[in-house]
C-alpha cells in the first residue's frame, strides 16, 4: 500500500533529500578513514575495487532501505511491523526496525563524544594552542583531553545539545534548514583545504597516493575492505536512511536519488584525501595513523605551515560540520517513535532521546580514564587463548560496527529480496526499465547478501 507523505512532513525537493542523506553517510570515518586505507591498499586500484562493491552492495541496499521507508512513511520501527503485517509475514521481522534504531541510538551516544573531541579542537586551533607545540606537545595535550572527563563531559553535552535544538523542530524547519546549510558549507570547506594543500607543494604527492594503482598491494582482504568501506560508508542498516527515505516525495526517483548519495558521498571522501594528504606530506609526517591522523598529526602540520592557524580552524570546523549531519540522522528514528508511539511533540521527544544519549555517553567518557581497564573474560578457541572484551566505548563500537549493522542490512536485504512480495518493491521503486529491475532485483537476492555475510565474517575474524 503506497502512503502519499508522513505525519512528520516531507522533504520540499529530492534535491534536499540527497543533502540530508550524503549528510548522514558523510562522518568523522569518511574524512580519514577511505583516503587513508585507499592510499594502503593499492590507490587507484582499491577506488576501482570499491567502487565495483558499492554498485554491488551499497546502492543495491540503499535503494532497499529507501524504499522500505517510503512505502512505510513511518519510523523504521512502526515501517517493519506494517509493512511485515502487509505483505502477511510474522510480525518477527518488525525487530529488523528495532535492531537500526538500537544501533543508531548506542551509536549516538559515542559518536557524540568524539565529535566532541573535534569541537574543542576548532577552538584550540583557533585560538593558536597548537602553534610552537613539538611532537610530544600535541600528543600530550590530546592526551590530556581525553583523560579528563569533565572536559569531555562538557564538549559531550555541548554537541548533544546542538543535535536537540535541530530535531526538536522537525523535517521542514530543523532537519530541512540545517542541511541546506551545513553540507554547502562543508562542501566549501573541502574545497577551500584542497586549494590550500595545492598550495603546499606536495599536491601530487597527494594524488599519487590515491590514485596510482597499484595492483600488486591487492589481495583477498583489500576486496574484504573494500566491501566493508562500501556498506558501512552510507549509514546503511541503522535506522537513519530509512527515515529519511519515508520523508521522500512519492515522485522522485529512488534509483536517481540513491546513485547521487553515493557519488556525493565517495566524492566528499575523495577530496578529504585531497586535502589531508598533501598537508600531511608537506609537513614530513606519516599518514596511516588512523584517528590520530586528525587529533595528532594535522594540528603538528599546520603548526608548521603558513596559514595553519586558519586552516587549521576550518579543518575541524569541517570535522564538527560531519559529525553534526551525521548525529541528527542518528536521533531521528528514535524521535519519530516516540511521537508516533507516545502521543510526545517533537522537541520532548529530542530532548528525551537525546537526554538517553548523552547518559550512555558517559561510559565512553571513562572509558578513556577512570574506566580504561578492558572488561571482559578469556575464551579458548583451537588452542588460542582469545580475550573478549574491553572498555565500554571498544565493546559499544564493536557491536555496533560488526555485527548490529551488518545484521541489519542483510535482514534489509533479505526481507526487500525475499520476502516483500515482488509487486511491492517494484511498485514502489518506479523503475522504468524491467531489464534494470531484474538486474538490481537479482544483486539484491544474491550479491549483497554474500557480500555483506563476508564482511560480518571478516569483521569478527572468522575469515
Amino acid at each position: 500500500m503506497r502512503r502519499e507523505s508522513s505525519i512528520h512532513g516531507q522533504w520540499s525537493s529530492k534535491l534536499v533529500f540527497v543533502l540530508a542523506a550524503t549528510g548522514s553517510a558523510v562522518g568523522l570515518g569518511n574524512i580519514w578513514r577511505f583516503p587513508y586505507i585507499a592510499g594502503e591498499n593499492g590507490g587507484g586500484a582499491f577506488v576501482l575495487i570499491y567502487l565495483a562493491c558499492i554498485l554491488l552492495i551499497g546502492l543495491p541496499i540503499m535503494m532497499a532501505e529507501i524504499a522500505l521507508g517510503r512505502r512505510g512513511r513511518q519510523s523504521p520501527i512502526n515501517t517493519m511491523a506494517t509493512l511485515s503485517r502487509e505483505e502477511g509475514l510474522h510480525r518477527a521481522w518488525g525487530f529488523v526496525g528495532w535492531l537500526g534504531v538500537a544501533a543508531g541510538f548506542i551509536i549516538l551516544s559515542y559518536y557524540s563524544v568524539i565529535a566532541g573531541w573535534s569541537l574543542s579542537y576548532v577552538f584550540r586551533a583557533g585560538g593558536g594552542a597548537f602553534t610552537g607545540l613539538d611532537a610530544d606537545g600535541v600528543r600530550g595535550m590530546f592526551e590530556s583531553l581525553v583523560s579528563d572527563p569533565e572536559r569531555l563531559l562538557a564538549w559531550h553535552t555541548l554537541f548533544m545539545i546542538m543535535n536537540v535544538l535541530v530535531v526538536a523542530r522537525g523535517v521542514r524547519s530543523g532537519l530541512e534548514k540545517a542541511v541546506k546549510f551545513l553540507m554547502p558549507a562543508l562542501l566549501g570547506l573541502l574545497l577551500l583545504l584542497v586549494g590550500y594543500s595545492m598550495s603546499q607543494g606536495h599536491f601530487m604527492e597527494g594524488v599519487s597516493f590515491l590514485f596510482k594503482p597499484d595492483w600488486s598491494e591487492v589481495t583477498g582482504d583489500t576486496i574484504l575492505l573494500a566491501m566493508g568501506q562500501a556498506f558501512f560508508t552510507l549509514s546503511l542498516g541503522m535506522g537513519a536512511i530509512m527515515i529519511y527515505g519515508s520523508y521522500l516525495s512519492s515522485r522522485a526517483s529512488i534509483f536517481k536519488t540513491s546513485a547521487m548519495v553515493v557519488s556525493a558521498d565517495t566524492a566528499v571522501a575523495l577530496l578529504a584525501g585531497l586535502a589531508i594528504f598533501p598537508i600531511v606530506f608537506a609537513g614530513g609526517l606519516a599518514p596511516g595513523e588512523g584517528p590520530g591522523l586528525i587529533f595528532i598529526t594535522l594540528p603538528m602540520a599546520f603548526a608548521e605551515m603558513p596559514g595553519g592557524l586558519v586552516f587549521g580552524t576550518l579543518f575541524f570546523l569541517l570535522l564538527v560540520t560531519a559529525a553534526w549531519t551525521s548525529s541528527i540522522s542518528l536521533m531521528e528514528p528514535a524521535v519519530a517513535w516516540l511521537v508516533e508511539n507516545r502521543g510526545l511533540d517533537r522537541p520532548m521527544a529530542a530532548v528525551i532521546v537525546g537526554g538517553i544519549a548523552w547518559f550512555l555517553g558517559l561510559g565512553t567518557i571513562l572509558s578513556f580514564s577512570l574506566w580504561s581497564n578492558p572488561i571482559g573474560f578469556n575464551l579458548t578457541l583451537g588452542g588460542e587463548a582469545l580475550f573478549i572484551g574491553g572498555t565500554l566505548f571498544e565493546m559499544a563500537d564493536y557491536l555496533t560496527s560488526n555485527i548490529m549493522l551488518p545484521l541489519g542490512g542483510l535482514l534489509i536485504a533479505l526481507f526487500v529480496g525475499w520476502r516483500m512480495t515482488q509487486r511491492s518493491v517494484e511498485d514502489e521503486l518506479g523503475l522504468h526499465s524491467r531489464a534494470f529491475f531484474r538486474a538490481w532485483y537479482y544483486v539484491l537476492r544474491f550479491a549483497a547478501p554474500i557480500g555483506i555475510l563476508l564482511v560480518f565474517l571478516k569483521a569478527v575474524n572468522l575469515i
